[in-house]
């Protein structure tokens, strides 16, 4: 039975017109059968509350004299504001609160520390500040019909801001001055944001974005604060240019583009001549980030197929020293540089390794862990590793996922595997720590993150293939994944789960109603069912994010009936657990309902569990103990023979 209705969804599924082979970087195919589960005896199934109570990080930022760091941790089990010496050391809670803590930002006379917050994950923030060394905390603005974001600190004092109002679907840049808010920008485009990048010219003027919001199009101005002119620095048709960050002259900009290749790509920008210099070309995507404070020298991320490395590249030559990292994602703050341009801050992390803090001294090359987040428990010797696997889409397209294999398997085909789509779907799947990769390869399952058609890192061709095809072209990858998984000799077809959330969770839905039966259960968070309703109910930028991907309801109808989920979510057989926040206003709680009632009177085993004060995705610790622990016993009930 279950053969025969994978049969009937392949043949739905293969019905859709045959598409070209999307471009894509050039790199081996993977020979499943070569893929091997390693023997070790010491290897034990994680405890859920393990990998909750392991730490993340959020925001960091040096303190004007160098020698502390502000970081954003849920040590405490919220996302709070800590202190911590710069050369590592227990932090010290800065700030208590339900509500998370972002945009850290601190002032160049050492007094204090600005940060935005918002309610119960409603995005919709205002600006506060308290001292440096902890104390009272000041709310500087106090809009509800605006959120105020990004907050870019100027020697001089004044701040610039993201500035967006509830009802509209740009966002601009604002000045905070004297206690109040002027305006720089005024966009009136809703396809086009703004946003401050660098101040330069001795507080004078400002480098900032100019992009649209589907990303396929960016510009780099100057904007003179006093009297808010501003001048183009670089813009064509179609091309994306985006500013990291300038030279304190605001001659050198460190840029990325996609320009001439469709891949973006790292150089430097001369403002005055318009001259672009760009660094060795790669098939890869490759971003510019910090800037030092002298303007000398600028760090570059290159992200291979979901590895990242960092280079410290000297603006005038262009010559590039590797960092020495360990393979994973690494990553760099926008303020990464020490306030004396001797030190920086980066993360690493890797598929048995959760993302830690390190110091960089620029001189001598060396780096330390400052920080250390995982329990005890969480040992790399024991834990699953990962693989980057490349395979055929259903047209000949290049696709890659991260694979994480459990320990100690036979290859007899008895194992049940989860397949993990990401969020976005401009998002990628890249070989970090993954809790929920960890957990399920832990108790045995194989687990595979496909980049489907639509993912970032390998170039505008691929991110724009499932445009107006949501769920169409980008599905069958995962279903490609799906039997990546079934070749590697070590799954039984008839025991693998699909769980992701926001756009993950749409694609959860979408399979168990196209694919009936390609899936024996599913878990969803916060995933889109209906996008009609989506656009009646979601905020005006959400509303231009929607409208780039598949445009507008009244103009493409039939394109909004053939990628919602609602049009064959009735098809669906598998046992479907639901997780949604109460406060998400990317996707509302009416669309888990709209799901659940559906699947319901059709007499379906499904579960819906809604969060208080949460948004889009889960920050409390109780609740993400909460969710993870229901997806670990659903799945354990529905893909594994009954003890």
């Amino acid at each position: 039975m279950i053969k025969s209705t994978i049969l009937r969804a392949a043949l739905l599924l293969a019905a859709a017109p045959a598409l070209a082979a999307v471009p894509t970087p050039p790199r081996p195919l993977t020979d499943p059968a070569l893929l091997v589960s390693p023997i070790n005896p010491n290897a034990r199934p994680l405890p859920v509350a393990d990998l909750v109570f392991t730490r993340s990080a959020g925001d960091q930022v040096w303190s004007a004299d160098g020698k502390s760091l502000f970081l954003v941790t849920n040590l405490s089990g919220r996302f709070n504001i800590w202190r911590m010496s710069s050369h590592g050391s227990w932090p010290v809670q800065m700030v208590q609160s339900d509500d998370v803590q972002s945009g850290l930002a601190a002032s160049a006379d050492g007094r204090w520390l600005y940060f935005t917050q918002d309610k119960g994950g409603n995005e919709y923030s205002d600006l506060f500040r308290m001292p440096s060394g902890g104390g009272a905390i000041e709310q500087v603005t106090r809009t509800d019909d605006v959120s105020e974001d990004e907050p870019l600190l100027a020697k001089s004092g004044a701040i610039a801001i993201a500035h967006k109002r509830k009802e509209a679907a740009q966002t601009n840049i604002a000045v905070l001055e004297a206690g109040s808010v002027r305006l720089l920008t005024d966009e009136k485009d809703p396809q086009w944001n703004w946003q401050a990048v660098a101040w330069v010219a001795n507080d004078s003027a400002l480098i900032a974005n100019r992009s649209t919001t589907g990303g396929t199009e960016g510009q780099i101005w100057r904007i003179e604060v006093a009297s808010g002119k501003a001048t183009l620095l670089i813009g064509k048709k179609g091309v994306t240019y985006a500013a990291s960050a300038a030279s304190p002259d605001g001659n050198a900009i460190a840029i990325t583009s996609d320009e001439g290749s469709g891949q973006d790509h790292a150089g430097v920008l001369d403002a005055g001549s318009g001259k672009l210099r760009w660094l060795p070309a790669t098939p890869w995507e490759q971003t510019s980030g910090a800037m030092s404070p002298d303007g000398k020298s600028l760090l570059v991320r290159t992200n291979e197929d979901g590895r990242s490395t960092l280079a410290l590249v000297d603006v005038a030559t262009l010559a590039a020293r590797p960092l020495p990292l360990p393979p994973g994602v690494n990553s760099a703050p926008g303020a990464a540089f020490a306030p004396d341009g001797r030190s920086l801050i980066f993360t690493h992390a890797g598929a048995d390794t959760p993302a830690d803090l390190f110091r960089y001294d620029v001189a001598s090359g060396a780096s330390h862990a400052i920080t250390q987040t995982a329990m005890a428990s969480l040992n790399p010797a024991t834990l699953p590793k990962s693989h980057i696997v490349t395979f055929k889409g259903f047209d000949g397209t290049l696709l890659s996922a991260v694979l994480t294999m459990p320990l100690n398997l036979k290859r007899d085909g008895s194992a049940p595997a989860i397949v993990l789509p990401h969020g976005g779907p401009t998002g990628q799947s890249q070989d970090g720590f993954s809790r929920t990769a960890a957990l399920f390869a832990s108790h045995g399952y194989l687990v595979i993150q496909p980049n489907f058609r639509g993912s970032t890192g390998y170039g505008r061709a691929f991110m724009e293939a499932n445009h107006k095809d949501l769920g169409g072209g980008d599905l069958k990858d995962v279903l490609s994944a799906r039997d990546f998984l079934v070749a590697t000799g070590y799954v039984d077809a008839r025991r693998i789960g699909i769980t992701g959330g926001s756009y993950g969770g749409f694609m959860t839905l979408m399979a168990i109603g196209k694919a009936p039966g390609a899936f024996a259960a599913a878990v969803q968070q916060y995933g889109i069912i209906n996008w009609r309703t989506m656009w009646e109910n979601e905020d005006a930028r959400l509303q231009a994010y929607q409208r780039s991907l598949i445009g507008a309801p009244d103009e493409y109808k039939g394109v909004y009936e053939a990628v919602s989920p609602l049009t064959f979510i009735r098809a669906a057989t598998a046992p479907l657990l639901s997780l949604q926040g109460e406060n998400d206003i990317r996707v509302p709680r009416g669309q888990a309902q709209e799901v659940a009632d559906i699947l319901k009177a059709k007499g379906n085993t499904v579960e819906t569990i809604f969060y208080p004060a949460e948004g889009h995705g889960f920050r409390k610790r109780e609740n993400q103990l909460d969710a993870l622990q229901r997806t670990l016993d659903w799945f354990e009930r529905h893909l594994k023979p009954a003890k």
